[in-house]
């Protein structure tokens, strides 16, 4: 029985003792979640067809459908000096149709596109998994054991799918101090959008499967200047892969009937343990001579992005810059994930060793125009100065490109029997011409609505 699994225990059975306490029933709340996701995938310089039709592992076009289920329980806490609870979510998700075995799913991956997958690559018919999580709190200080969803500059839980990733570890977060919010924790394994299972923790480039961690520490705050700009600074580390500093700064600043919202992001990457050494736990990068084409982390990414919301329009504009050896790493077991840069995009990510991406948006709120509930938006973005290198150590592409344009059009009904019942749209188009990789078109149709319970 690991830490965190015993610190679970002991604390379920303190609660057990004190949960008839006032605050414990009366402060919670359940909901159930339900989401109808349909995903239609085209990877265009490749025929359509089945898993026998793939070209470089990947299949020309993958397409599922599911029904899923997200009941989550929150409790409030027990009275005393030290308030006990307990949080719950149980996730089941439900395969409605799987492109007639277009999964997606590939000889490495651990499923496809939605669902996990059999031995034979075909989707399963569903999957489910439960977590609990122990809870305490003093004052304004607050811990956590058992299933997480963090989300900070340096770990994102990804919620692109019909279920979510979960982690499995320990956060504490406390707002003792006026203005400033600090957290930090540990991070041991994580179930991914597609699984039932809980994995070991890796990055892009590695082989998951033979090259892992079972700890990743973070720890970092928020720190209020003024009412309208914060400070942050966050620290990340993969045991055996990547080190990570980071530090941001965030400002809302009223012109004319408007505000603009202005966005400065820093990260500095370097590379753990066996990382530096160990062909298996190496990067995916620009790494001219090395044998296998990948190397240690090692990476420096800038970005800025200025956001001006007037009258239901927002207009955007940003910058990043990913310098160094190796692409950007994040936490990602090849299976679906998140990242903190102002460029994770619906199908890329834009981080590439090299890299210069900028980028424009626009949105805009119905509401204003009386159709509340109503908002669309896009998304252009194109990146540059992409370098890469074969398998073989010797370098395939100089100076290439991609870009990337995202659309979404979502309602969300705001009164009436279908009250809150939400239908979201959205397309995205990615070109390049980097070696080995395909141009796609990805569609996604989503309809959701939640259920309070308590």
């Amino acid at each position: 029985m690991n830490k965190s699994t015993l610190a679970l225990a002991v604390a379920v059975g303190v609660m057990a003792q004190q949960a008839s306490a006032a605050g414990f029933i009366e402060d919670s709340k359940a909901t159930l979640g339900l989401r109808n996701f349909y995903i239609n995938s085209d990877n265009r310089d490749g025929a359509a067809g089945t898993p026998a039709s793939r070209t470089n592992g990947v299949q020309s076009k993958s397409e599922e459908w599911g029904q899923g289920f997200d009941l989550r329980f929150t409790s409030g806490y027990t009275q005393g000096t030290v308030g006990f609870g307990i949080d719950a979510i149980g996730l089941l998700g439900v395969r409605l149709d799987s492109g007639g075995g277009t999964n997606g799913a590939t000889a490495t991956s651990y499923g496809g596109i939605v669902f996990p997958s059999e031995s034979n690559g075909e989707a399963v018919d569903n999957f489910s998994s439960l977590g609990l999580t122990a809870k305490a709190k003093i004052s304004q200080t607050e811990l956590k054991l058992g299933t997480l969803q963090p989300k900070n500059p340096v770990i994102a839980t990804n919620d692109g799918r019909l279920l979510p990733q979960t982690w499995q570890g320990g956060q504490i977060t406390s707002g003792e101090i006026k203005d400033l919010t600090l957290v930090g924790g540990q991070i041991e394994h994580v179930k991914g959008r597609n699984s039932s299972n809980n994995e070991q923790l890796s990055i892009g480039g590695a082989n998951p499967r033979i090259a892992n961690s079972n700890k990743f520490m973070y720890a970092g705050g928020d720190y209020k200047i003024t009412k309208d700009l914060t400070a942050q600074y966050y620290y990340g580390n993969l045991e055996d892969f990547y080190k990570q500093h980071f530090l941001g700064l965030v400002h809302n600043w009223a012109i004319g009937p408007g505000v603009l919202k202005s966005g400065l992001r820093y990260f500095n990457s370097s590379d753990d343990g066996a990382n530096g050494n160990t062909p298996a736990y190496y990067s995916n990068g620009n790494y001219t001579g090395m044998q296998s084409g990948k190397g240690k982390v090692d990476n420096n990414l800038y970005s800025g992005l200025f956001l001006y919301t007037v009258a239901g329009h927002t207009f955007g504009g940003g910058y990043q810059v990913s310098n160094g050896s190796s692409d950007f790493p994040w936490l990602n077991q090849g299976d679906g994930s998140s990242n903190y840069t102002i460029t994770d995009m619906q199908i890329q990510k834009f981080g590439r060793a090299g890299e210069r991406t900028w980028q424009a948006r626009y949105s805009y709120d119905f509401a204003k125009v009386g159709l509340p509930g109503l908002t669309a938006g896009m998304v252009y973005l194109r990146g540059d100065n992409i370098d890469t290198v074969g398998s073989n150590g010797a370098e395939n592409g100089s100076g290439r490109s991609e870009w990337e344009r995202d659309l979404t059009v979502a309602y969300v009904v705001p009164a009436g029997p279908l009250k809150n019942v939400g239908f979201m749209w959205k397309n995205a188009t990615w070109r390049n011409d980097i070696p080995g990789q395909r141009d796609q078109d990805e569609n996604r149709l989503i309809l959701s609505y939640s259920i309070p319970l308590l």
